[in-house]
């Protein structure tokens, strides 16, 4: 009889488990869902904002909408998965966002100094690219 009673304390334990790791993995999920709407709606605004302006300061009020948009977007998507292939893809689409930014202001530059500016710009790419497959590498 004490075999059958701890099987069922063990049984109605395992399946309490179970149930808080769904929990968790629903509140998780919300949680992502939100996060991800909360940033579209930031960029339909900041984007609404930029419509005010001409030229490159609006391609590059654009483009730094667009960054924010997908940096809040990758973060609450490598948090979810958490992984170390979801948290690497986070830091590469962030080095990607940041040099498309970087890139439109170089637009206002002419000649050499927009050479050396887009240049710049790709090399801290370059460099960011590196620096999230090394950290994925470390782990």
């Amino acid at each position: 009889m004490k075999k059958i009673i701890s099987m069922i304390v063990m049984t109605t334990a395992s399946f309490g488990f179970i149930a808080a790791a769904h929990a968790a993995s629903s509140e998780a999920k919300a949680s992502y869902d939100a996060t991800k709407t909360s940033a579209e709606a930031d960029y339909k605004a900041a984007r609404a904002a930029c419509d005010s302006m001409k030229g490159n300061a609006k391609d590059v009020c654009l483009e730094e909408a667009k960054a924010t948009q997908v940096k809040t977007t990758a973060e609450a998507e490598a948090t979810y998965k958490g992984t170390p292939q979801a948290h690497q893809q986070a830091r590469i689409d962030i080095a990607d966002a940041n040099y498309k930014v970087a890139k439109e202001k170089c637009d206002d530059l002419a000649g050499n100094k927009k050479d050396v500016c887009v240049k710049e710009a790709k090399a801290a790419q370059t460099a960011e690219v590196a620096d999230a497959k090394a950290a994925k590498a470390a782990k």
